[in-house]
């Protein structure tokens, strides 16, 4: 088998690993010892299943009691209601029980919705994150996060359920297109603006290798983003305190999300008009220079991102904002950098909100 990285999310009995490497899903002893005796429902959507739903069956079906594999549409609009509920008719189908194993087999809405189906199905049981995109493995993966959509607001009905383990194969990324990719580079960003600023820096340097998905620079961005995700998780596991700074630029970007309607924008990309957005608020808040909003664009603009938002009107942008699962009686709390690598949450006056939103409109 090759050798992966391994990181820990200290929580406790609920610790797992992360592995990071590529050929994992080649050969794993770890992934087949939780699957050993147990009926496994492989959770993939209609573009991932065709190309890794055989090779992660062939890998756990020597082990497993039955490996049943279940195929939702591929996209935002899967995170429904209607598709949580096929999933468990398909499992009680196929009479699997409290014993159970989950595998989520894909990006962030297939980690998200089979998640949640692991959560909800009979009460909680074992699931593991097999995530096939750079957005999934950088971020959405690790911490227990699941849920789906509601009309009103990005996920707005969920539960925090922690996987058994998560397996990071590198090597799925080689199938993922490019505006795929772009949008997992935006939660890389993301990390460094918050944490880390020489590593927001790295990013820059390595931007045209992780374009070109040269294997190196993938693997670095991967852990060193990993390691800030599991270090916050392991310190604010249900999102209390310092866990809300990695939704810096989620509170514009999923506005975005929702006014769009779920797939129009890609989350990542919502994501990235949203960071500037947000930075932009902190500079006009006193918190960060100038030039440093500037330098965030910049890297967002070489990871092929937007920079700008739709041209809505602005109470579209403030109602959807009021749903935020971060705001409180209404109002929204804001994800703000004091500079580069500090991150901080904050209420703001609405007439510089409105200001914001104004300025970064197309």
């Amino acid at each position: 088998m090759p050798s992966p990285q391994i990181l820990t999310v200290d929580l406790g009995e609920r610790s797992y690993d992360i592995q990071v490497g590529h050929g994992l899903l080649d050969e794993n002893p770890a992934f087949q010892a939780l699957a050993r005796g147990r009926s496994v429902a492989v959770i993939s959507d209609s573009n991932v299943d065709p190309i890794y739903g055989a090779k992660v069956e062939a890998l756990l079906a020597p082990v497993a009691h039955q490996v049943v594999r279940i195929v939702v549409p591929a996209g935002e609009a899967s995170k429904c209601w209607q598709q949580l509920d096929a999933i468990h008719d398909r499992m009680l189908e196929a009479r699997l029980d409290r014993k159970s194993l989950i595998v989520a087999l894909g990006g962030g809405v297939v980690g998200d919705l089979a998640g949640f189906a692991a959560a909800s199905f009979q009460r909680g049981i074992d699931f593991v994150q097999v995530p096939t995109s750079l957005l999934a493995q950088v971020d959405s993966s690790v911490g227990g996060k699941t849920g789906i959509n509601h009309a009103r607001g990005k996920n707005m009905v969920g539960a925090f359920h922690q996987p058994r383990l998560v397996v990071a194969d590198t090597g799925t990324l080689k199938t993922l297109p490019s505006r795929e990719l772009a949008a997992g580079l935006a939660e890389v960003i993301k990390h460094g603006a918050i944490a880390n600023r020489a590593y927001l820096e790295q990013v820059a340097v390595d931007m045209p290798a992780l374009l070109a998905c040269q294997p190196e620079a993938l693997a670095r961005a991967i852990l060193a983003s990993m390691r800030i995700k599991a270090a916050v998780v392991a310190a604010d596991e249900r999102e209390a305190g310092v866990r809300a700074h990695l939704n810096f630029g989620h509170t514009f970007g999923h506005a975005i999300e929702v006014g769009a309607g779920y797939g129009k924008w890609l989350h990542g990309e919502a994501v990235a008009a949203g960071m500037v957005m947000a930075a932009d608020l902190s500079v006009r808040l006193g918190r960060m220079p100038a030039e440093q909003l500037d330098e965030l664009r910049r890297i967002i603009t070489s990871a092929n991102l937007p920079t700008r938002a739709p041209a809505w009107p602005v109470d579209d942008y403030l109602r959807n904002m009021a749903i935020d699962k971060k705001a409180e009686h209404g109002i929204p709390v804001f994800v703000v950098l004091n500079g580069l690598g500090h991150a901080a949450t904050t209420r703001a006056d609405e007439a510089l909100v409105r200001a914001v939103i104004a300025d970064h409109l197309r």
